[in-house]
């Protein structure tokens, strides 16, 4: 059997596989973020590990957990653990979704973090943090041993081997993504050495085998996996030169297999080595179906997406445009200080025509990353589709209308879990290659193509959106 570990922010959840690969058992162990400041936002590793225990207790009851040959991970991204030389966690890990370097990020892009890293300093990197705890807890940075990501502490714990990946590495913004190695430029910047961070492999690699008495074979190999969106797209099977998947959770993700680093980029999306060892650039939306949430249940007092959403596809195109920058905004602009703007109104306006602006508005800023990408050199004419706004119909026209990509639903909502499981199969010579066990485990269901009169009636509109952005 195969084991895929989902490391979340809110929540951890393993899935069982047999030597098929069809999945035959799940567990799942919740825990919370703590938010001590506005904009800080923190967790305990020792809840992980804990959660962890925990859904393999659960399986154990329910399955021979002797015979999983190998497990591997998807995890949360850029959390900043600490050890220290005892191997005890100094403080908790400062999230992925942590606001609180906005200072340590405007003196990082002052540099040329871009040439040494590829990706510009946002917020959610590793990197500004530490920054933080250099200036603010300097007794805390002192003491640390070992830096680690979210993922690699559960494996650290569960192999006592200190290894990452390339893709979540990428994320840390102190680690070359050209040329696969950590960028001596960024950690002279943030006064750290090259041993206290881990060992860097491949996704697909054997680091160890399980050393820690949780209930499984000491002979259970550990693969060490990826990052969650890298992870994701194994499981969705976006792994080809050029493939692309779009994630439509509460912030959107517009992500990218390349099998070239992505030299034009230039920052303005991410440029990340990828879990199948390529690259990917990826987009994100921070207001996705955050956006949709906050129309329909806060502002309308609605629940009913359905009803509130039926033939909005069909509506006309007019001129009403929504800005969907209720957080900021990530790609490709880069602003935290973006604001959420309708534009264009008049009295004609309703709740569907209002309901329709403000899905066709994530749609746009989706298309904005799509259109940095065809600078890139990329040209996709179609996209595997997941998340919660998949599961809209009417959704997914719009989408394939402004982007001009058919889209593509799959059978699986699995995503990252299944992802680790490929890699976990492929690297115990289950399947040749991450490739093929993609083909194998991940089917197609449903395709939504663009209405080219839209399309061309969308590109007017993305160009007053941008015109509004600027």
């Amino acid at each position: 059997m195969f084991l895929g570990v989902d490391l979340g922010t809110s929540s951890i959840k393993l899935l069982l596989a047999d030597q098929n690969g069809d999945l035959i058992d799940s567990a799942l162990a919740t825990y919370s973020a703590n938010f001590p400041q506005p904009n800080w936002s923190e967790q305990n590793p020792i809840d992980w590990w804990n959660g962890f225990c925990t859904c393999v207790r659960i399986l154990g009851e329910r399955n021979n957990l002797k015979q999983i040959e190998a497990l591997s991970f998807s995890g949360q991204m850029h959390g900043l653990v600490i050890l220290d030389e005892n191997e005890e966690v100094i403080r908790p890990a400062i999230l992925w979704n942590d606001g609180r370097t906005t200072e340590e990020c405007m003196v990082l892009n002052k540099l040329p973090v871009v040439e040494w890293t590829g990706n510009i300093a946002l917020a959610g990197f590793t990197a500004p943090k530490l920054l933080w705890l250099k200036k603010h807890e300097s007794q805390n940075f002192s003491r640390i041993s070992k830096i680690l990501l979210p993922k690699d502490y559960l494996a650290y714990r569960l192999t006592g081997v200190f290894a990452t990946d390339v893709s979540d590495a990428s994320g840390t913004l102190y680690f070359d993504v050209q040329k696969g190695y950590w960028s001596q430029p960024m950690l002279d910047v943030l006064g750290i050495r090259e041993e206290q961070l881990p060992e860097i492999h491949e996704s697909v690699d054997v680091i160890g085998t399980v050393h820690a008495d949780v209930g499984l074979s000491l002979d259970t190999k550990v693969v060490i996996g990826g990052g969650d969106q890298a992870m994701g797209a194994i499981g969705t099977g976006t792994v080809c030169d050029g493939q692309v998947s779009v994630s439509l959770g509460t912030s959107g993700v517009l992500f990218i297999n390349s099998e070239n680093y992505p030299s034009e980029n230039r920052g303005r999306l991410h440029a990340f080595r990828n879990a199948n060892g390529q690259f990917h650039l990826m987009g994100v939306t921070l207001s996705c179906a955050g956006s949709t949430k906050w129309w329909v249940e806060d502002v309308l007092g609605r629940t009913d997406y359905d009803s509130l959403f039926a033939g909005i596809s069909a509506l006309p195109i007019n001129e009403l445009i929504f800005l969907p920058y209720l957080m900021g905004e990530r790609s490709p602009i880069n602003d935290p200080n973006a604001k959420g703007v309708f534009y264009g109104m008049n009295a004609s306006f309703g709740q569907k025509q209002m309901t329709k602006a403000v899905v066709e508005g994530v749609c746009l800023s989706l298309l904005d990353c799509l259109k940095t990408a065809n600078e890139c050199g990329i040209q996709p004419a179609d996209a595997r589709v997941i998340g919660g706004g998949a599961k809209s119909p009417e959704w997914l026209q719009v989408l394939s209308d402004v982007t001009g990509l058919a889209l593509h639903t799959i059978q699986t909502t699995e995503g990252g879990a299944l992802g680790a499981i490929i890699l976990s199969m492929t690297a115990c010579g289950r399947f040749s290659s991450i490739s093929e066990g993609c083909a194998i485990l991940i089917h197609e269901d449903k395709i939504y193509y663009p209405d080219q009169g839209r399309t061309s009636a969308y590109t007017e509109k993305f160009e007053r959106y941008k015109r509004i952005n600027y």
